[in-house]
């Protein structure tokens, strides 16, 4: 597993009740467009409930970061207000140096945020490949819409490469001209990121991406998933509860409870963690510290 050394954008293993943000004071300011998803004191209430409350993280470019917790901790809100689907009540979000806490989610993916759901959804009509194309054309078709009719050959063209390109990089070409739904869930999983994948972003938010895999898809899922930061550059923000794909492959994480960040950190300091182990991991907790040591 790789390393996320502690170059001032992360306090190591730091209890947020402690110390938000630990390490950051006096780091020199990253370039704009590495910086990548920043939020910054975001609450989230629906009348008088409070789903997110006070949450701070950064998601950078070329990383993977996790975001976890139990159920009902506020990670999907947390997704939902970074995408644009919900209207932080109060905060600051922003992306590749950019400030889109009122941006629509299609003008944030113009800024290259994409996202999948906890629940697929591709389309079982269509082959495999018609459904990757769909992310490439889907962000054509959003921008400059006049450019794009008197344009039809080259971006047909550009469709065809973004969609081969996606498919190599999942393991699926091989699936291209099969129908979603006689795939398995494993397979279709890929088969989403795939078609996000074609879209060009260079930040994703994952939704339980693993949600439904069995162990030995989970691998071949999180393979792809560090081609994707390794190769590409992108940066991911994952939701996720199989802790042992989280500390394969996440660099930093962010631990949520009820709403409010608890602990942040490289996976072994929050597996490590008394108040993560008290919150959320409970007695998995010496199963992932004997696992983590036969991977270091």
């Amino acid at each position: 597993m790789s390393a996320f050394s502690d170059d001032g954008r992360h306090g190591v293993g730091a209890p947020c009740s402690e110390e938000p943000g630990g390490g950051r004071a006096g780091a020199a300011k990253p370039p704009r467009d590495t910086v990548g998803l920043v939020v910054s004191g975001l609450v989230v209430r629906y009348g008088g409930l409070v789903a997110v409350d006070g949450v701070n993280l950064t998601a950078p470019p070329g990383r993977v970061t996790g975001l976890i917790g139990p159920n009902g901790a506020g990670k999907t809100t947390t997704f939902n207000a970074c995408s644009g689907l919900v209207r932080p009540t109060s905060g600051n979000i922003q992306l590749f140096g950019h400030d889109v806490t009122k941006a629509s989610p299609p003008a944030r993916a113009q800024r290259g945020l994409g996202r999948t759901f906890q629940r697929m959804e591709l389309f079982d009509s269509l082959l495999v490949r018609e459904n990757v194309a769909l992310g490439r054309e889907a962000g054509l078709a959003g921008s400059r819409p006049w450019h794009h009719l008197r344009a039809r050959h080259a971006e047909r063209d550009a469709i065809r490469a973004a969609t081969d390109d996606a498919l190599e990089l999942c393991g699926i070409t091989h699936l291209a001209d099969r129908r979603p739904a006689d795939l398995s869930t494993g397979q279709r999983r890929l088969v989403e990121l795939a078609r996000v994948v074609a879209g060009g972003f260079r930040l994703l938010l994952l939704d339980e991406p693993s949600s439904g895999l069995d162990h030995t898809e989970t691998e071949r899922f999180g393979d792809a998933l560090r081609t994707l930061v390794e190769e590409r550059g992108t940066g991911l923000l994952i939701v996720e509860h199989d802790m042992a794909l989280v500390m394969r492959i996440c660099h930093y994480v962010y631990v949520l409870d009820f709403g409010r960040p608890i602990f942040e950190g490289e996976p072994e300091a929050v597996v490590a963690s008394d108040v993560v182990r008290a919150a959320y991991l409970g007695d998995e907790t010496a199963e992932l510290a004997e696992m983590e040591a036969g991977l270091v």
